[in-house]
Parts: C-alpha cells; structure tokens; sequence
C-alpha cells in the first residue's frame, strides 16, 4: 500500500511503483499497469466486449434467444471468447480474433533494422567513441582502414588523461604478423589520428569469414601498455570499392575464441602467380610479393626468401629459391621459376611454397607456408584449378601463409 498524510493526495499507486522498467540503460516512459490488465471482471455476457467497442450512439444489440441454453463446455469456451474480445476492444490481442472487430488501420512497413555501429550504451560514456572508415578495393585486393578520431576516451593516466592509440587485428587467426596500429598521440582524450591502415593481400573469401577488431590502448613507457576500448566489424558488411563510415561507442574487450585451432594461425600473405606455357612445355610459377609476414628477428623485421617444390619429387630437383630480402616484412621478389612437366601430369602433382627467414650462423627460421594442388581447398584449389583450364594465361591469386604446412620438413 502506499503511504501519504493526512489530506495528501497519492502521485503513483504501489501497482505502477512495481511496474517500473529496471533495465539498464536510459530510462524510457512506460505503459501504466492498467493497460495490461482491463479492469473489467471475468464472465460477462458474450456482447460486452461489442459494446465496449461499439460508438455511444450505436443502437443496442439484442442478445440471442439461445444463449440461455448453453452446455457446460461451452461456458469456459464462451469466457474466453469474452476475455478475447475485452483485450481486442482495448488493442491488446493476445489471441486470434473470433468475432467481428472493428477496422484498423494499414500495417506500417517494416523499418530497416539499425545498424549495430549506432547503437547507444553506457559504455558510451565511460569508453569513448571511435570515428574511422573502412574501404575494399577489390581489383588490388586491398582493404584500407582510416582512423580518424576519437571523443571522451577513458582517462588512463594520474594526470586524467592519456596517450592512445589504435591497433588492428583480423580475426580469426589474430598474430603480430596481421596486426597494425597507427602512431600514438600524448596527453589527450580527445585524439584526431588521420592515419589510413592498409591490409594487402585480402580475398573476396577474407571478406565473407573475417572480422576486423579494432582495439584503442593507452601507451605506457615503464609498463604494459593498458587496454582502453575496441568494437569489431564484420568485413561482409562492406561492398566492394565503397568507403563505409562508422561512429561507434568502445566496448569492453571481448573474449577471444579459444578453440580456434593454432595450427592456422597466420604468418602473412604471398602473391603468387601460375602459368601453363603451351611453347616452353612447363609450369612458369612468379613469386611476386609478400605482405604483413610474421617478425623473427629481435629488431621486429625478417630477413625473407621464399623456396618452391612440386612433388612428389622423386630425383630432387624440384627445389626453387629467391633472393634474400634484407630487414623487411613486406618483400618484393618478382621472380619466376619454369618446371618442366607435360600438362596432363599437373594434376597429379602439388605445389609446396614456403617462406623463410635468413639467419647467419643459425638455422633458418621458417615463416609459413601454403599448398596449391589437386587436394587443397578454398582459393588455394581455384587458384590451381583455373591454371590448368586456362593454358598460356597468368593467373596471379593471393594467398595466406600458416604457419604449419602437412609434408614439408621444417628445416632449411
């Protein structure tokens, strides 16, 4: 009950007090209690729920001669029908109609569903919100990232603020050898980056099961770096060759799946490009490029060549190797090997790639590795496939080095 002095008039009954919305967020009007349950009592006649919807100057209806006589079964039937009609009188309908019942209104279409980048949390507040845009351009297989600021980050540092910055993974199959991150800006909450972050080497089959995660991190010189906020995009919700902006509120850092096998972790992309030539009787295979490759060496870079086999390769001599590519990530080679092989035994061969980092005095560090033949998968079996249907044409194709490669001895 609700308490109140003497000559005090009531503001709220205990029914609407125990109604209230207590879910987190901003606090929204709700309906009172009395609009979802009609104060009318159960059993009334069948024609009062016509009445109660009928206009005041309508001519009373008579009831029928036979509702006298009504078995026992049909009472229960009959004050439902009446519970049901009560609630259509009301617009609250929690069956379907079985008598008449006025004319409503068109349907309205259904709105578009709002996009998950402007909703609204408390975390709004508390996190920030980052601004950037996201671009696929398909025909160079690049996605670019810009950054462009951010507003109200959570204080990190005793002086309340912070030194932010912003890294990037793709995901699954996050590692250094994917991440980037733009330059980190000293003592604000308030940081304008204006940096464009480009992945290379990304496929139309990265842009349907990747997700990018965007992480915003405070700096710290004498310690660990401190996590701030980060929200992720699910690269299918961009079309190709058209920039899409997002103004997104930072999240809690989201857990990370653990049973994401290891084995395929990445180690970077290699461009590859294959060729049946028809006048030197052969398989041209170009190592053009690498990009975002896995450091080995202490100063964050590696020293790369890249080695190629077709097996089973029983004299030996299969083996093809570039050039050493001197304290880089991103290696350029342009390089082509010719093996010669009649077309039709293609198919039962397989083309090993592997990338290496070159170290003096110790063995060498592998990198990673893909497989192109007649038992791959994916862009790696198109990729194979297309150069066999396609004599005398070049068909380069990016691919992603894992860091385990099924047959290849991992020594050099």
């Amino acid at each position: 009950m609700t308490l109140r002095r003497r000559g005090e008039k009531a503001t709220i009954s205990i029914q609407e007090h125990m109604a209230i919305d207590v879910c987190p967020g901003p606090i929204r009007p709700i309906k009172q209690i009395s609009d979802y349950f009609p104060r009318f009592p159960r059993g009334l006649p069948p024609d009062a729920g016509l009445r109660a919807a009928a206009p005041p100057d309508a001519p009373a209806r008579p009831a029928p001669a036979s509702a006298g006589r009504r078995s026992p079964s049909d009472g229960s039937r009959d004050e439902d029908e009446d519970v049901d009609q009560l609630f259509g009188a009301y617009g609250a309908s929690p069956g379907p109609s079985r008598g008449p019942s006025p004319a409503r209104p068109p349907a309205k279409p259904p709105e578009d569903e709002p996009d998950a980048d402007g909703y609204e949390s408390d975390d709004c507040t508390a996190l920030g919100t980052l601004d950037f845009s996201l671009l696929y351009d398909q025909e160079n297989n690049a996605l670019h990232c810009t950054i462009s600021k951010a507003k109200g980050l959570k204080p990190m540092d005793h002086n309340g603020l912070a030194d932010p910055y912003v890294k990037l993974h793709l995901l699954p199959g996050a590692s250094k050898a994917n991440k980037l991150r733009t330059k980190t800006l000293r003592n604000t909450l308030n940081p304008a980056w204006n940096e464009t972050l480009t992945y290379y080497g990304i496929t139309d089959e990265d842009m349907i099961r990747k997700t990018l995660r965007i992480s915003v991190c405070d700096e710290d010189k004498f310690g660990h770096n401190e996590f701030i906020g980060e929200t992720r995009v699910p690269l299918k919700k961009l079309k190709p060759n058209h920039t899409k902006t997002f103004s997104i509120c930072l999240e809690k850092q989201l857990p990370v799946d653990k049973s994401e096998d290891k084995s395929l972790e990445e180690r970077g992309r290699i461009l590859i490009s294959l060729k049946y030539s028809s006048q030197k009787q052969g398989l041209l295979v170009g190592i053009v490029r690498c990009a975002h490759l896995a450091a080995m060496d202490a100063n964050g870079y590696s020293d790369p060549y890249v080695k190629t086999y077709l097996k089973p390769d029983v004299d030996k001599k299969s083996k093809h190797k570039t050039a050493v590519k001197k304290k880089t990530l991103n290696p350029e080679f342009n390089e082509e090997f010719c093996y010669e092989i009649k077309h039709g035994d293609l198919a039962k061969k397989t083309l090993e790639i592997t990338v290496w980092d070159y170290d003096i005095g110790k063995s060498n560090d592998f990198i990673g590795g893909v497989v192109l033949g007649i038992n791959a998968k994916g862009e790696r079996l198109k990729h194979w496939f297309d150069c066999l249907k396609n004599k005398d044409k070049r068909i380069e194709r990016w691919h992603t080095l894992t860091n385990e490669l099924p047959g290849a001895v991992l020594s050099d």
